[in-house]
């Protein structure tokens, strides 16, 4: 029986003097996948950012902890190395240094010092995880996303999530700019790391990548705060009626929380 225990509690968050997260609560076990949905300007990757410590938002209010431990209290490298792992919706490309060197300093951070991972085994490890991604095996020697087509950036995103193998994966639009196939395998290498001893946040605008990744939880995330709540058949309904509906049902006139985030 799994442990994990991740719980956002009235989380308020501000960019500039804006506020942009109003008070978001969230509750998620082990094994669990939540995608939140809403439309643009909604502050769901706001909300992604917060999380994982981005300066730029301020943290107004509120508590985020991860098995009991304060999360907010962390700094953005301590969040990794506690099991956090964000797959960026656009990936920085980073000149002059490889993707493989890359990748075993981000393994080798998370280790105890000489418990680092060994050359042999991070090559194997690295070749295996980019065959079931379909990976391309000269990319293991470019620089990081540099030159990368969109596709390409987010199948690196998952692939750094399958070496890292963190507690908990926060996925910012991993499927946008991605055709059919490249989200048939980004999803296939999402659903190889489903177990009950970690956790999935997905933030989509589309129903179209959870008819893959089956969720447990959908939530409708407007005006910074998440305002429905369901399964699996409440995405299937946004992406058949869109968000009118939640919006008069709930008398919500503007669903953005000013600008788009």
């Amino acid at each position: 029986m799994s442990t994990l225990q991740f719980t956002i509690e009235g989380l308020k968050a501000t960019i500039e003097g804006k506020e942009i997260l109003k008070g978001i609560n969230l509750d998620i076990k082990g094994g669990e996948i939540h995608a939140i949905m809403g439309p643009n300007g909604t502050g769901k990757s706001t909300l992604a950012s917060t999380l994982m410590g981005h300066p730029k938002y301020e943290v107004q209010d509120g508590s985020v902890t991860l098995n009991g431990e304060d999360v907010l209290d962390m700094a953005v490298d301590e969040r990794a190395r506690a099991g956090l792992f964000l797959a960026m919706q656009y990936p920085s490309e980073i000149t002059g240094v490889t993707n493989s060197d890359f990748l075993r300093s981000a393994i080798n951070a998370r280790r105890e010092e000489g418990s680092e991972i060994s050359l042999i085994k991070f090559i194997r490890q690295m070749e295996s995880k980019m065959k079931e991604l379909e990976m391309n095996p000269e990319f293991s020697h470019r620089y990081l996303n540099e030159g990368f087509s969109g596709g390409e950036k987010k199948r690196n995103e998952i692939l750094q999530m399958m070496l890292l193998d963190p507690k908990l994966v926060i996925l910012d639009e991993i499927d946008s700019g991605l055709d059919i196939d490249a989200l048939r395998i980004v999803a296939a290498g999402v659903n190889a790391m489903r177990d009950e001893n970690r956790s999935f946040l997905i933030i989509t605008h589309y129903q179209r990548l959870l008819d893959y990744i089956t969720p447990d939880h959908v939530h409708v995330m407007m005006q910074g705060r998440i305002v429905k709540s369901g399964g699996p058949e409440l995405a299937k309904r946004l992406e058949a009626e869109g968000y009118d509906w939640v919006k008069e049902e709930l008398g919500i006139v503007d669903e953005t929380v000013g600008e788009s985030v």
